[in-house]
């Protein structure tokens, strides 16, 4: 594992009392387009965040057209390091690697098997250790990660939840890695809720109003029914609107991700703010008390 630049894992107390945040992600870029505006919301109120990349991305396409161009896949590790890098400062956040290899998004009817020794290949156990090891370095007081689905069906996005998941377990458990550091016991886990159908729909009846067509239509008209109601699993709101332009800078400095003529940016910035100033979460693990719904992903925690 290796630290970036912006900051390795080791314990440190955060301004005027506050909390410790970890972010786990499984790729760089995730950090911005999941939570983002959180993160930024509680670095820039005193508590230490840090977000911990599971692997490098080395296997993800370019999907921006303007950096299509040749010597580009050839550096894409390092580049989506520097990336990263760039992200983590617009957003005022510490970030580490992991140092797993990203496992790609098989394709095809069978799907290939995934690369060996790709993240999602390493047996659960070997990551989980990995992740305990800066779990006890770090001390958080709450994990975000995703839930069982992994966002959508990345295998490397469903290993990140598992190996999350496993780790807030097993980190305050002294007979669990005992080589992995003094035990550290997380109070809450979350998972962030991003692809929420409702908010997709307020910001195309917007659009609709105000004479535009709507980027979401197609997306709209080909939702899954089975994938159910994420707003009946949110537990926690978190007011962010006024870091929205932060989480933006750190969307645009993944230049090989993210397409700045996109649908990331396709809803005007004040329509954001005015219809949806918040991110959302799902209280997944809890060891202290607290009340839902919840505004504060550390609420219960300072006075427990």
């Amino acid at each position: 594992m290796t630290a970036a630049s912006t900051g390795g894992p080791e314990h440190r107390t955060p301004q005027n009392g506050g909390l410790r945040l970890m972010a786990v992600h499984a790729h760089p870029d995730d950090e911005s387009s999941k939570g983002a505006a959180t993160t930024a919301r509680y670095a820039a109120e005193g508590h230490d965040v840090l977000v911990v990349t599971l692997t490098g991305g080395e296997r993800g396409d370019i999907l921006n057209p303007a950096m299509d161009r040749p010597g580009v896949k050839e550096r894409m590790t390092e580049i989506r390091k520097e990336e990263m890098a760039k992200a983590a400062a617009a957003l005022g956040v510490r970030q580490t690697w992991l140092g797993f290899v990203d496992s790609g998004l098989p394709e095809g009817d069978p799907l290939p098997p995934l690369p060996e020794g790709s993240f999602a290949t390493i047996p659960l156990e070997v990551a989980t250790e990995a992740l305990v090891k800066v779990v006890r370095e770090f001390r958080p007081h709450v994990i975000i990660t995703y839930d069982e689905h992994g966002g959508y069906p990345h295998p490397d996005h469903i290993r990140c939840h598992e190996v999350s998941v496993a780790a807030y377990e097993q980190s305050g458990d002294p007979e669990a890695f005992p080589d992995a550091g003094e035990p550290w016991t997380v109070s809450k886990l979350y998972y962030t809720h991003g692809f929420i159908r409702d908010r997709m729909v307020l910001f195309s009846d917007e659009f609709e109003k105000n004479g535009q067509e709507s980027p979401f239509t197609e997306w709209l008209s080909k939702w899954d029914p089975s994938r159910g109601d994420l707003m009946g699993r949110v537990t926690t709101q978190v007011e962010c609107a006024k870091y929205f332009t932060q989480r933006d800078d750190a969307l645009r400095a993944h230049a090989t991700q993210i397409d700045p003529n996109g649908v990331f940016f396709a809803v005007p910035l004040e329509w954001q703010q005015r219809l949806w100033p918040t991110e959302e979460y799902e209280l997944a693990r809890t060891r202290v008390t607290t009340s839902i719904p919840e505004t504060d992903l550390f609420a219960g925690i300072e006075e427990s």
